[in-house]
């Protein structure tokens, strides 16, 4: 284990066990003053964690303990428990599937705080996918304050126009038949880091029903989100064609035991000129974007 000290924030890179023991790769960042607040980071779909590096150690500047992690199939999580954790050259038979993201590793990551942190009220950040997480967790009620970013229920009939064309076509008429073929959805076709076939099919399937998530059959881990009693605050970027302010609303329209804030910010707002689905963790919202959302993450 390796530990580097930049800029007043120590940066460890770990891992830990997902609910069925699978090893997430992952860093924590840690101030070296008192520790105020604990920080979970969750990703978006086919999002490696490094994007959230500089925004983490902003957090953790200010006093947080901050984790960001990989979901397994991911960035450093790629590997397979059977091969020594050696990252294999491709996803093939490599078994996962959104719900899995949810039930074994965003739910093992915030035990996993909540163990290591338990005196500091424990604050949630979920950009996209990670934010439509939350819901799902049976733990999500060890969470005091959860900001979501441009997370949204992601039915392609509910983002902005012509994207939602190029969205319909990438996952049926490119994805879906490289997935079958393939065994795996490759990232270099358009949608990011590669995924997991279950990951891609169920996020297709989400993406072409029209309640999102709240489609799937069976799935008893909607019942989680009115478990969810904490502060929420849903930030929607006015210039991102995915989470679009019908798509957001959606979504924590799902939060039915707490009254969610949804935030509309333009790219006037934060004096850029442009924002979109992943901007908002690029480090020159460091006096603007990220400063509100730690004032918000801090307010306990």
């Amino acid at each position: 284990m390796r530990e580097a000290e930049i800029d007043d924030v120590f940066i460890d890179d770990i891992t830990f066990p997902a609910a069925d023991g699978y090893a997430l790769g992952a860093t924590l960042f840690l101030p070296r003053g008192a520790k105020q607040h604990a920080v979970l980071i969750n990703s978006a779909t086919a999002v490696p964690r490094k994007i959230y590096r500089k925004f983490a150690s902003y957090l953790a500047r200010r006093g947080s303990a901050v984790l960001t992690y990989d979901y397994r199939g991911i960035g450093d999580s790629r590997q397979r428990a059977v091969t020594g954790y050696v990252k294999p050259k491709s996803l093939v038979g490599f078994k996962a599937s959104m719900v899995d993201w949810a039930a074994l590793d965003i739910t093992a990551a915030v035990a996993w705080m909540r163990e290591r942190y338990r005196t500091l009220p424990l604050t949630y950040v979920g950009h996209s996918f990670g934010g439509q997480a939350l819901g799902l967790l049976p733990n999500n009620t060890e969470v005091s304050r959860a900001l979501l970013i441009a997370a949204q229920a992601g039915y392609w009939k509910l983002m902005a126009s012509p994207e939602r064309y190029r969205v319909y076509a990438l996952l049926n008429f490119i994805g879906m038949p490289l997935t079958r073929v393939l065994g795996y959805m490759p990232g270099w076709a358009g949608v990011g880091e590669d995924l997991p076939k279950g990951v891609f099919e169920q996020w297709t399937r989400w993406v072409m029903s029209e309640r999102y998530l709240f489609d799937e059959p069976n799935l008893k881990a909607l019942s989680n989100f009115t478990n969810y009693t904490g502060a929420l605050r849903s930030i929607c970027l006015s210039d991102d064609p995915w989470a679009t302010r019908p798509a957001v609303e959606l979504l924590a329209s799902g939060f039915k035991a707490t009254m969610p804030e949804i935030i509309t910010i333009t790219p006037k707002d934060a004096d850029t000129a442009a924002i979109g689905h992943l901007g908002f963790f690029r480090p020159e919202h460091r006096d603007t974007l990220w400063r509100g959302a730690a004032e918000w993450l801090e307010a306990e």
